[in-house]
């Protein structure tokens, strides 16, 4: 199966990111489902049963306080070929480490991690330097929220996109 780890933002804060998201420069491609918003902490690919297991055990492992989060930033990854348009996250990267090293005898360290939500897939802007000139100025709300869990998900594609479903919940102290 094809699995990651995420940390879920609650039906508020998807709100106001879908506020964001209609505020966005023209661009020919799609916005984030609702229901898709996530911070990905670990992508980890695709999975057997028994790894998925082993990852259980591990997550279980992990001790860590809850912690205040928000979201700051709105940018692209590239500006030269524009793909993804993604919000920050502040503060999750000291959680994306524990998950790395209690899963390190299995997967891969990540070598670059940025905390972000994926808020739309562009396949294509008529014009690149305002539609970044614009970006810029997007004035967008500080959205502060709890984190308070993380999630094990399984991914299935479909030709409407992906469907998500938890596979296991890890609360934080």
């Amino acid at each position: 199966m094809r699995a990651f780890i995420s940390v879920d933002i609650s039906k508020e804060v998807k709100e106001e990111i879908g506020r964001i998201q209609d505020k966005l420069p023209k661009f020919f491609g799609k916005r984030t489902e609702f229901e898709n918003l996530h911070l990905t902490l670990k992508f980890l690919g695709e999975v057997d049963e028994k790894r998925i297991v082993e990852v259980k055990k591990n997550l279980r492992k992990i001790e860590f306080e809850s912690f205040d989060s928000k979201i700051d930033l709105i940018g692209v990854f590239s500006e030269k070929f524009i793909r993804i348009i993604w919000l920050h996250l502040d503060n999750c990267e000291k959680l994306q480490k524990q998950v790395d090293e209690k899963l390190r005898n299995l997967f891969e360290i990540e070598k670059r991690f940025m905390s972000h939500l994926t808020v739309a897939r562009v396949k294509k802007i008529e014009n690149k330097y305002k539609f970044l000139k614009e970006l810029k100025e997007l004035k967008i709300p500080k959205i502060k929220f709890k984190v308070e869990s993380f999630e094990l998900k399984k991914s299935t594609l479909t030709e409407h996109g992906p469907i998500y479903e938890t596979l296991e919940k890890y609360n934080l102290n």
